[in-house]
């Protein structure tokens, strides 16, 4: 439940990781995008699954930027993001996801917990 304070933000999520989010994951790995530049603790994710009315809320404990996915997952530790996968797996499949391009944005590891 959310207070009138309480930011909403709505993110798209492959099934994959909507049943991590739902269950272990505690970081989310998103690029800096200038829509996410200004999320903060405290801030509500209303996770969907693209094509489906299946949500899931969780709400920002916080909020870290790195230069790139690799840092990210070194400091954050790769079994936070993805309790499931290898490290470098998980490098392979945020980089399918995000192009060099948008890695070059920035990345953020979104510390995440559910309500």
């Amino acid at each position: 439940m959310t207070d009138a304070t309480t930011r909403v933000r709505e993110l798209n999520l492959y099934r994959q990781y909507f049943d991590l989010v739902a269950g272990t994951k505690t970081i989310e790995v998103r690029v800096k995008y200038p829509h996410l530049a200004d999320l903060t603790a405290g801030d509500t994710i209303r996770f969907h699954i693209k094509g489906t009315d299946k949500t899931c809320n969780v709400t920002v404990l916080r909020v870290t930027e790195y230069t790139d996915f690799e840092t990210l997952l070194d400091s954050e530790g790769a079994a936070n993001i993805n309790p499931t996968a290898a490290r470098d797996e998980q490098l392979a499949n945020i980089r399918a996801i995000y192009p060099p391009d948008k890695e070059t944005l920035g990345a953020l590891a979104i510390e995440i917990a559910l309500p």
